[in-house]
């Protein structure tokens, strides 16, 4: 007979944003995940979310631990107990460090898929020695979340509940992708909000805009500075704030002066008294907002467009104010990861070592240490893990060094809840570090073609199998309730689990003294005098009301403590301490097109979900965006398909003709692979499609300061080709 139906209320971890969601239970197993009745998700729940249940309950799900008995990379296994898995791993790793030192271990995580680490992963490294802990966060969020504490100390959230206007860069949240931000764009416009859109696409969210800047992709800091121009020659800042709270104003405005709007236009193609327009809307609207956007993370001047976001913000006066974007700070009753880490216990020798520290190292250590007396004077605490993008490694770095073994060998290697071949440029050059590698191991969900390079796969738990707390990633004091909903498999693991377990292997037992992760959670709340379990019954959702204007009794945790428009640190660096824009690889005749990858799509999130049936049936293969007079100039329509070529790689995908798009660009989807040809390719098709393979990470396609691999504009051009060999129609069409 069956049990009654369960609801438990969790947080999903399929993609970053953390939406709540209701989970309902029978059977012991998850039948059905719903929308929360919080006002911001009520009304959907996107596609991803939707199919949590056949995730869950996948029959190709990992269950238990599995070593490799073939040669890397053959897919052929035998299975072990957990137990098994763990001494080895911990005996092997302990090889690798004698042999080696701790910086030749590297581990690669995610925290939107490991969820529960609590920043265990970085406590053992900084224990064990090694500073080489790196994250797809490096290319997306975290690294904005870096250059903002160079600006003023901070990653600033948007007001969405008071916000007058709203500018979008290359964003577009929809029904089901980015669904919160979605519907409190609804909401703002419902209020009057304005919207500005600057997409070289005419997206969703363009189409319903009050302005839309089509520029030219990877021109987002020439555009930035063509508003300041606008902003300082009209004298819309805010000079009160600006004479107050900011240095550099002078040494800012004369760089703008460089930028007049007839320069701006050529550089990005859009009509100078449109690029006026937007910039006076932006500033006149008393409480205006620019949210964070994966599409400036990842230019080729990726951090003076994100400092341009954070100039903007603060010479308009929007910053740590009501409708503008707010400095939240850590939640003062909860333990944050920032002290888990154990940041403190690694010594500065070490962090010297770390991959990217002298020659991209704005995320890494040494911009980190630069800043620590001003951040804790702030905000409490020495080191601040905004979104995990601060003190880490470079991923470029890392490859290399594992591929090249320069400047120093890594031959350990952990990726978990990280699809670390398909995520990262230079795919290449990724797959050969990991074939040099002495031990590598993977803690999944399912088997990917990172997995499928590893000596031990650890099956990991998903989120309706663990009790959490999601703290926004230390974006906000906000805390929010994730409930087990059921139990993992028996031979799972959480992140948390493993990293404790691997621990008591290797000589840190004292420093993880929490033997579940109640226990840790515990420890977390302890300052708030309550448990876990308390929490659990009392609250969903925790949002203090937030304090504004917080710089006027503390400052900015700024070397200055100012905003500095004029950036110290990287003028100490040896940088530009003002923004600039820089143009990218030129197109040619034997390239004629500018590409642009990193695109998501509704169904996946990143490289996930491809073996997800009702998932990929909304998305079968991948697509080639590609202008309807670019189409007719190639010669190619919907459904053909074409080879993609860069001077680095090529790909193989079907063509998509778009009105939307704009002419002489081509959108790339991101992260394909094929799972059901896991048994016929080699890899399950990590090559065939898939974006990494088109983009280098030779320094000229890099960001000067964090080493930022340039996916929005480099050169390529398209070839119409027959179906793929080895790829048969059926297949690629589910």
């Amino acid at each position: 007979m069956s049990k009654a139906t369960n609801t438990t209320y969790s947080v999903c971890t399929i993609c970053d944003i953390g939406c709540q969601l209701r989970t309902e239970v029978a059977d012991g197993k998850v039948k059905r995940v719903i929308a929360h009745d919080n006002p911001m998700l009520a009304p959907n729940v996107c596609y991803k979310g939707i199919a949590a249940a056949d995730i869950h309950n996948h029959a190709d799900r990992l269950k238990v631990p599995l070593k490799r008995v073939g040669k890397r990379g053959e897919d052929k296994w035998e299975e072990i107990s957990y137990e098994q898995a763990m001494d080895e791993i911990s005996e092997r790793l302990g090889k690798v460090v004698a042999e080696h030192g701790p910086e030749a271990f590297a581990v690669s995580t995610s925290g939107w898929n490991t969820q529960s680490t609590h920043s265990t992963d970085r406590r053992f490294m900084n224990l064990l020695g090694s500073p080489n802990w790196i994250s797809g966060v490096a290319l997306c969020a975290g690294n904005t979340a870096a250059v903002n504490k160079l600006t003023y100390g901070w990653f600033p959230m948007p007001d969405w509940g008071s916000t007058n206007c709203i500018v979008l860069f290359g964003h577009n949240p929809r029904k089901h992708s980015w669904t919160p931000i979605f519907n409190a764009i609804n909401a703002a416009r419902s209020r009057g909000a304005k919207v500005i859109v600057l997409d070289p696409r005419v997206s969703d969210q363009a189409e319903t805009a009050d302005l839309h800047l089509r520029l030219r992709t990877g021109t987002d800091a020439a555009m930035c500075l063509g508003w300041l121009k606008v902003i300082f020659d009209e004298e819309l800042y805010d000079k009160e704030f600006v004479a107050s709270w900011c240095t550099g104003f002078e040494e800012l405005r004369q760089r703008v002066d460089e930028y007049p709007l007839d320069r701006v236009e050529e550089i990005t193609g859009v009509d100078r008294e449109l690029i006026a327009e937007a910039a006076r809307m932006y500033a006149n609207a008393n409480g205006a907002v620019i949210p964070w956007t994966p599409i400036t993370d990842q230019q080729i001047s990726s951090t003076s467009a994100i400092r341009l976001h954070s100039i903007l913000r603060a010479v308009t006066g929007n910053l740590d104010v009501v409708g503008g974007e707010t400095l939240g700070g850590f939640n003062p009753n909860y333990i944050p990861e920032s002290e888990i880490g154990m940041h403190g216990a690694l010594s500065d020798e070490q962090k010297a070592k770390q991959l990217g520290f002298d020659d991209h190292p704005v995320f890494t250590y040494r911009v980190a240490e630069k800043l620590k007396q001003e951040t804790e004077k702030v905000w409490g605490y020495p080191y601040a893990d905004l979104v995990m993008g601060c003190q880490m490694a470079n991923p470029t770095n890392v490859f290399r060094a594992m591929a090249t073994s320069d400047p120093y060998p890594i031959k350990a290697f952990f990726a978990l809840g990280n699809n670390a071949l398909m995520s990262y440029p230079n795919q290449h050059q990724v797959l050969k570090g990991m074939m040099n590698q002495d031990l590598i191991v993977a803690h999944e969900i399912f088997m990917t073609p990172t997995a499928m390079l590893a000596d031990y796969v650890l099956p990991g738990d998903v989120f309706t199998e663990r009790n959490h707390i999601a703290d926004s990633w230390s974006w906000t004091t906000r805390l929010t309730l994730s409930q087990k909903a059921v139990e993992p498999p028996p031979e799972a693991s959480s992140t948390y689990q493993f990293w404790h377990d691997l621990a008591h292997r290797m000589g840190f037992s004292e420093h993880f003294p929490w033997e579940t992760l109640e226990d840790i959670l515990d420890y977390r709340l302890s300052r708030s005098g309550r448990t876990f379990a308390e929490f659990a019954n009392t609250t969903i959702m925790e949002a203090p009301t937030p304090a504004f204007k917080k710089y006027q009794q503390r400052g900015f945790a700024t070397p200055s403590g100012k905003v500095e428009l004029y950036s110290s640190i990287l003028e100490d660096l040896g940088f530009d301490p003002l923004p600039y824009h820089r143009e990218g690889p030129a197109i040619s005749e034997a390239y004629p097109y500018r590409v642009f990858t990193g695109v998501r799509e509704d169904a996946f999130f990143q490289t996930g979900q491809r073996n997800i049936k009702a998932l990929r049936d909304r998305s079968p293969s991948p697509k080639l965006f590609l202008h309807p007079e670019d189409a007719a100039r190639e010669n190619v329509q919907d459904q053909d398909w074409v080879r993609l070529e860069t001077a680095h790689g090529a790909v193989t995908a079907k063509i998509l003709v778009q009105n939307s798009m704009k002419s002489g660009h081509i959108r790339v989807p991101h992260g394909w692979w094929y799972p059901e040809l896991r048994s016929s390719e080699h890899l399950a098709g990590a090559f065939i499609s898939s974006d990494a393979v088109l983009c280098s990470d030779e320094e000229e396609f890099l960001d000067y300061e964090q080493g930022v691999p340039h996916f929005k504009g480099f050169p390529g051009r398209i070839v119409k080709i027959a179906t793929p060999l080895n790829l048969s129609e059926q297949t690629l069409n589910g």
